[in-house]
């Protein structure tokens, strides 16, 4: 049976963006939206139009400010599922790719630090090889920093004193590992600006540690009950299903990481060699046994349930605009499967954790361990010797005056 249309097949779009209407909808056509969700979009387009002849608008002039102002009042009236931000940055995108509008708005005097950030982040990535997450957090680090300094945080009279106010400040707020986390961003952010000749002074010695004991608790994975019932709360018959199911096994059977499950690519699987490519932390690349089960999920999925899509990302959006996962899409499809299984929800990382916690369990030493989970140091990897609570009373010295517990 033929999959139904809208009865709408086609929107005139007149006035100053009439001649991209065409582009527009071979965008939303590639981003997988249906046919009737395009014809929603053009729709929108087409009311933009006109506001914007109205408004004795060209389309050389059209601006995300102008697409705010012509939404703000139909979201009263007509709702906020009837006005897509989103769609209408779809049609930027094809006008910026035509020369049309420019490519970005200069920064604004609202944002002084944006080029140093930028900057920064390029610095963070390129010289120091971090990965993107943690980029992104020491930038907000740094951010947080300067918005709290006197003056703005003009980075050329910043002192001493500023910094460990800073430090000072954090660590009376959060608790001892984010403080830390936060000294580690100041720190390469001081650095950078001293490096880069915007301070005088290398101010990152001024950013104290932050010392006490991290809580220290176990590693915990799930049973293997849990873990069975997360991998058949996917139904294999859809191809979401498909989806959720290879990655569920990857994170099991290989102990990647949230983000190194979303960033993997086509060109990273080598079929005839049985191997997988990780890019890791650090810019570290690794090649794991690809193993059969984990191997025929996904070629399941891209089979019978990955979207048509140019993406080289090996999972993506079931949704338009189609796109790859992310880390936070890894993360979610986690937690959907555990409220699927009615098994108490836990993140990604966790599903790390259980395979480290089954070699364990299998007598697996540190060293292979730290190999599987690509562990850059054996000190990474110590943690788990601690799960093994029955070897671990084996030799455990006597309580003097009292018998071993």
């Amino acid at each position: 049976m033929a999959r139904p249309t809208s009865k709408v097949t086609k929107v005139e779009v007149e006035g100053p963006l009439a001649p991209f209407a065409a582009a527009y909808r071979a965008r939303l056509q590639e981003f997988g939206y249906t046919p009737l969700s395009i014809v929603v979009g053009l729709r929108q387009v087409a009311h933009l139009s006109c506001w914007m002849q109205a408004a004795h608008l060209t389309a050389s002039d059209l601006t995300t400010t102008h697409m705010e102002q012509f939404l703000e009042p139909r979201r009263a009236t007509k709702g906020s599922r009837a006005c897509s931000f989103q769609g209408l940055m779809a049609l930027l995108e094809v006008m910026v790719e035509q020369g049309v509008v420019p490519e970005r708005p200069a920064a604004t005097a609202e944002s002084p630090h944006v080029m140093t950030f930028t900057q920064f982040r390029v610095y963070l990535l390129a010289e120091r090889g971090l990965a993107a997450c943690t980029a992104g957090a020491y930038v907000e680090h740094a951010r947080r920093f300067l918005e709290a300094c006197p003056g703005g945080g003009d980075v050329g009279d910043l002192s001493a004193g500023d910094v460990t106010r800073a430090v000072q400040r954090e660590a009376a707020r959060v608790s001892i590992g984010s403080s830390q986390y936060f000294v580690a961003g100041l720190r390469a952010f001081l650095r950078f600006c001293f490096v880069e000749g915007l301070a005088d002074t290398d101010l990152s010695a001024a950013a104290l540690a932050v010392t006490g004991r991290r809580r220290s608790s176990l590693p915990r994975g799930i049973s293997a009950a849990d873990t069975l019932a997360l991998l058949r709360s996917c139904d294999q018959r859809r191809s979401n299903g498909r989806r959720d199911h290879a990655v569920l096994l990857i994170l099991l059977r290989l102990g990647l990481r949230a983000s190194e499950v979303a960033h993997l690519s086509l060109d990273d699987v080598d079929w005839h060699a049985g191997e997988i490519l990780v890019l890791g932390k650090g810019r570290r690349e690794d090649r794991l046994p690809l193993p059969v089960d984990v191997g025929e999920a996904i070629t399941g999925y891209l089979r019978r349930g990955r979207p048509k899509s140019t993406r080289r990302e090996v999972f993506l959006r079931a949704l338009a605009p189609v796109g790859p996962l992310g880390r936070g899409g890894v993360s979610s499809i986690v937690r959907s499967a555990c409220r699927r299984a009615g098994i108490a929800p836990v993140g990604a990382h966790r599903l790390r954790h259980t395979l480290a916690c089954d070699l364990v369990a299998a007598d697996a030493g540190l060293p292979e361990i730290g190999e599987l989970l690509r562990h850059r140091g054996i000190r990474s990897t110590a943690i788990y010797a601690r799960v093994d609570i029955a070897t671990l009373r084996t030799i455990a010295q006597p309580w003097p005056g009292g018998e071993t517990r």
